[in-house]
């Protein structure tokens, strides 16, 4: 069985129930079946191969789903593609999995340069349907280890890492959600969250069972709560951010979201006051899950039950089932209850590879074990405490930023010496990226011209919301600079700066 299968089983349940409803139309499950199908069709007959790359570069909208189901209808390998990248960063994913087909909105249109005999226009997607109407895409004989999407989460060295998620990993992620979150067909999922990144992985699921997908107008706090409270969502993914951000809208309470029963918030960590802040808005609806793009979203989960409990506040939840969490020393051995160590994953859940990166699939993937660069424990009821990273990432509002990448990006400004990229905890987003600065003898150049500067190469997500700059970076014995120390500094720096400040300031 494939992931398509699932939307394909529910259609025949569902046919005149809602599959999508937006601001301005609604599908219903009949409807979207003739779509994806005519237009994986139309993929098809563009390129028979099957296993092949169709890049899908959108925002979120009706089109976006029915394009995504298409690529999978069709045997080909979903590349999504973020539209709030830059054209530059799109390049290099499109030089490294050489598509043979592009969906795009406008905005995607307008971020890929060139490649006009790839693209197919979402205003295109009514003349392919009809015209491929009642046709069936053919069904090819793939392996459940073939390969279902291509999902980037970073480059190192000018490299992107293509994260390879088989038809097995798809497979396993729908089974631990419907299975996790008890999803029916009476649930109505409020999409406002890219589902370009965690909320794709809610898609199938929720068609899988006969629910319903809510498209907001835009990601205002207002047109979000529109979907809750007009349209009857029960259940969303968002990013500790745009939670954050519906708590600090003045016009919402608890009474905006009537039939809420699942907030569940991901990609980024929650401190424990603010998970209390949060069900005290929201009320006992907030859950939680663990999971990395190598083993997407739901290795891990904490169901509201759980997390209502003051002892697990600070937990990421159980393994799924049919995934197996352990934590491992060193020397490759699991270890016992309460004993820190690397967090790693086995099972169906995890990635095949990374896209022509061999040599660093095998770094991350040792005898069935995907070693996640978390470091943490388990207790002896098997709830997992993530509690630091091995891995230099930094998850700032729900997107990985890869210091290498921000600080090469730095070291190509004239007047930058060298460069230090890492991560402060901040309460909105999770994590801020900040950039420690040595600057060429006789040179000088402003924090802003810097961040604009990185915000034209890498965009908005990978640009430094502060840059600190040093006379001379703090170096090892070996010269090695040492961003523990920096960390340090800065930290002892902002709590200064916060104690001092008078009554109402902000830093």
């Amino acid at each position: 069985m494939f992931p398509i299968d699932f939307f394909y089983r529910a259609a025949q349940l569902h046919a005149d129930r809602s599959a999508i409803e937006s601001p301005t139309e609604r599908i219903s499950y009949a409807e979207l079946l003739k779509a994806v199908n005519a237009l994986a069709v139309a993929l098809q007959e563009k390129d028979p191969e099957p296993g092949s790359r169709v890049g899908l570069c959108a925002a979120n909208s009706p089109n976006y789903i029915i394009g995504m189901l298409a690529i999978l209808a069709a045997g080909k390998i979903w590349v999504p593609l973020n539209y709030r990248s830059t054209s530059s960063e799109i390049r290099r994913i499109l030089d490294t999995t050489t598509p043979t087909a592009l969906l795009v909105d406008e905005t995607g249109d307008a971020l890929i340069q060139g490649e006009q005999s790839l693209k197919i226009p979402f205003e295109q997607f009514p003349a392919l349907i009809n015209t491929h109407q009642g046709k069936q895409p053919v069904r090819h004989a793939l392996s459940r280890d073939d390969t279902q999407a291509i999902k980037f989460t970073g480059g190192t060295t000018g490299i992107p890492k293509g994260v390879m998620q088989p038809y097995r990993a798809w497979v396993a992620g729908i089974i631990n959600q419907i299975h996790g979150w008890q999803i029916t067909h009476q649930d109505k999922f409020v999409i406002c969250a890219p589902i370009s990144h965690g909320t794709g992985t809610y898609v199938v699921p929720l068609l899988a069972q006969g629910g319903t997908l809510l498209l907001c107008a835009s990601n205002s706090a207002q047109d979000i709560a529109h979907a809750f409270k007009q349209q009857g969502g029960t259940m969303t993914f968002m990013p500790p951010t745009l939670i954050y951000k519906l708590m600090a809208a003045n016009d919402l309470d608890a009474s905006s979201f009537p039939d809420l029963r699942l907030l569940i918030y991901g990609g980024a960590p929650m401190p424990v006051e603010k998970v209390i802040h949060t069900q005290a808005f929201f009320g006992p609806v907030v859950a939680t899950t663990y999971g990395q793009t190598e083993a997407p979203q739901i290795a891990t989960l904490l169901t509201p039950e759980n997390l209502i409990d003051p002892n697990y506040r600070s937990s990421v939840g159980r393994a799924t089932w049919l995934s197996e969490v352990g934590v491992m020393s060193p020397d490759g051995q699991l270890l016992p209850p309460g004993e820190k160590g690397e967090i790693v994953i086995k099972g169906d859940l995890v990635m095949a590879g990374y896209w022509q990166l061999p040599e660093k699939t095998q770094e991350t993937v040792k005898n069935g074990w995907l070693h996640t660069g978390d470091v943490g424990y388990l207790d002896e009821q098997g709830f997992l405490y993530i509690k630091d990273r091995l891995r230099e990432v930094i998850i700032t509002g729900g997107f990985n930023v890869y210091p290498i990448d921000v600080e090469n990006t730095l070291s190509l400004h004239p007047a930058v010496h060298e460069a230090a990229v890492f991560g402060v905890t901040d309460e909105k987003w999770g994590e801020t990226v900040n950039a420690a600065i040595e600057l060429k003898a006789s040179r000088s150049v402003s924090e802003d011209e810097l961040k604009s500067f990185v915000r034209e190469k890498l965009g908005p997500v990978l640009t430094p919301k502060h840059i600190h700059f040093y006379d001379s970076l703090p170096r090892s014995s070996v010269g090695k600079v040492l961003k523990t120390a920096i960390k340090d500094q800065v930290g002892k720096t902002q709590s200064a700066q916060s104690v001092t400040a008078p009554a109402g300031a902000t830093n």
